[in-house]
Parts: C-alpha cells; structure tokens; sequence
C-alpha cells in the first residue's frame, strides 16, 4: 500500500475533515473563474464537478439557449485538461469519434490515427442527433475507459469524461440513446431558466466574457490526488443502508408503497447504487466535509436516478414523470 494512502486511511473522521477542508479550498476558485462567464446554474457545476471527482459522466438536458455547452467550455478551461468538442449529426460516423487505422504505402503498414475521443474532456454536443451505432462507439470508452482500434486497445488519458448534451423538445432528426449507454452517465442533469435578475445580469456581462481569460486552477494530477481522497471520505453504515433502501424501493416498490409499484416499469441498478454512493462522497467533498450526511444522498438522488427508473405505461398516462416517482420514494424511506 502507498504510505500517503495508508497514513490517510489511519486518520480519524476529525483528522479527516481537516485534511478535506483543506484540499478542497480550490473549488471556491474554480467558480470564482467560471462566475466570470456563467451567471447563476451553480448546481449545474456543481453536478459537473462531482462527476468530474468521482471520474464519470454527465448528460446535460435543457431546451436551446440556456448555456449548456457554455458551461462545459468554460469549466473545462479551468482545469489544465485538454478539451475537445464533438457536434453530434446523423451523418458522424464511429470512426470520426473513435480514430482508425491507416494504411501508409509508403512502407506497407498500418497505423493508427486516433480521433477526438482521445481527450481528457470531451464534450458530445445534441448527442442524440447521431445514429444508434456512434452513440454505441461511446460505450468501450466510456465504461472500460479504452478504445479497440482494429486489433490493439488504447488506454484513454485520465481523468477522462464525456458531457453530452441534449434538446428534450426537438425529437425531429434525433435517435433515443439506448438504455445501455444512459445508464453509464453517472447523472443526468436538467438545465432550467436562468431568474429574472440572472437574466439581466446575463445581459450586461455579456460584452466581458472571454473565456481564453480564465485561469486554470486544477491540474490532472490534481484530480487524480482528489479522487483518491473522496474514497476515502467516511460513510456510516446507516448512511450505506438508506442508499440501499432507496434503490431498493425502486425495483419492489411494492413494499413501501402499492401505487408505486404500478407506476415503476423498471428499477435502478447496482450501478445506480454506486454512482449515488460516490457522488453522495464528492457531494460531501465540495462542502470541505470529511462524512457523509443523508443529506448529502438527498441531494444527489435525483439526478443519479432520474435518467435509471423507467416509468410505467400507467404512469406515463396519468402524466406522472421519474422525477415524480422518485421523490415519491424519497418521502416514502425513512432515513436509519
């Protein structure tokens, strides 16, 4: 074991909060540099941050027009990551995303030229706007966090994550994402309206923004260190047990609510429990804390699972949304 990780592991839940309050004194100037450009969505960033430490994925969704790839840009520029932008159409194919192997008749050979997957950062703008067999291109990288190109796999650089976008009211042209590919997005974040007084905020700064002006403040390395620490972040039994009965509520509903039941097609799964697990960690990382509350899993539930429990046909027909079910479970699980 590394001595630093073995000393880390030995201190205690006050020993520890000291150490997280300090490492995370940089988070205040990660948005002091992007309030330069974003007005307002602080729980937008905030969500991209913590995917960020918990080395995941975000799939952002909100109508056109409220700063989605905006965000992603200029929180990128913060960290000292390369980035690289991705406009996801009908006609992108696996190869423009992934890279190929070329044949050079120079010599007789083969070689690879990797595409634009091979970034820290990649941002997948209207990702739904490209066919099933792209957007499947994305699950080797995304999950394994490796590429095979014909014959040889290539490790991605870490930290390595993908925030995708995409338009919920515009289906014309666009393709579902298959389930399998959603549920590797650690969370889904819905983007809403900025406030009257963020809007005009919005408007008189915008002459000012120049996004080739932020500093960054964080460095891979850096990231690297903080993953590390948010496991080691501590979590008592009853805060493991209510992440479990939550889960758990959505796949036999049944047994905290009969309605519920009716209205869940299908449940989340243990992916969802980790993802909740990990995120509820860097949740509690963001706010210097070395523990983590069940406050901290309320605050993360939502988004971790919205885009996991699939509603009902029934549930569809009473107008009722994921979003609805679950805070229907959140009332319904009593915390330990």
């Amino acid at each position: 074991m590394d001595p630093v990780n073995q000393e880390q592991n030995e201190l205690s839940i006050q020993e520890l909060s000291a150490l997280i309050k300090d490492e995370s004194a940089f988070v205040a100037d990660i948005f002091r540099e992007t309030d330069k450009a974003i007005v307002g969505q602080r729980k937008v960033l905030e969500r991209i941050l913590i995917a960020v430490f918990c080395d995941g994925h975000v799939l952002l969704e909100g109508v056109p027009g409220l700063a989605k790839t905006l965000m992603i840009s200029t929180i990128s520029k913060t960290m000292d990551c390369s980035f690289k932008r991705i406009q996801f159409t009908p006609d992108l194919l696996p190869g423009d995303i992934l890279g190929t192997t070329v044949y050079n008749p120079k010599n007789g050979e083969f070689y690879t030229k990797h595409g634009p997957i091979f970034h820290n950062i990649i941002l997948a703008d209207e990702i739904n706007r490209a066919p099933a067999k792209v957007q499947s291109a994305l699950l080797e990288a995304m999950q394994e966090r490796q590429v095979t190109l014909g014959d040889e796999t290539h490790r991605l650089a870490r930290p390595f994550l993908v925030l995708a976008t995409q338009n919920p009211i515009e289906q014309e042209g666009t393709y579902p994402l298959p389930e399998a590919q959603v549920d590797r997005f650690l969370m889904k974040v819905k983007v809403d309206y900025p406030s009257r007084k963020e809007e005009k905020k919005i408007i008189e700064i915008l002459p000012e923004i120049d996004l080739n002006k932020l500093h960054k403040v964080i460095t891979p390395a850096a990231i690297n260190r903080v993953q590390g620490l948010i496991d080691r972040i501590y979590a008592d039994d009853k805060v493991k047990e209510y992440i479990l009965d939550i889960v758990e509520a959505t796949r036999k509903p049944e047994k905290i609510n009969a309605d519920l039941k009716r209205w869940i097609g299908f449940g989340a799964s243990p992916r969802a429990t980790i993802a909740l697990f990990r995120s509820a960690k860097a949740h509690a990382f963001l706010r210097g804390k070395g523990f983590v509350t069940p406050d901290d899993v309320k605050s993360m539930v939502m988004d971790v699972l919205r885009h996991r429990v699939v509603i009902s046909y029934e549930a569809e027909a009473e107008e009722l949304t994921a979003e609805t079910v679950i805070q229907k479970i959140l009332d319904e699980v009593i915390v330990p």
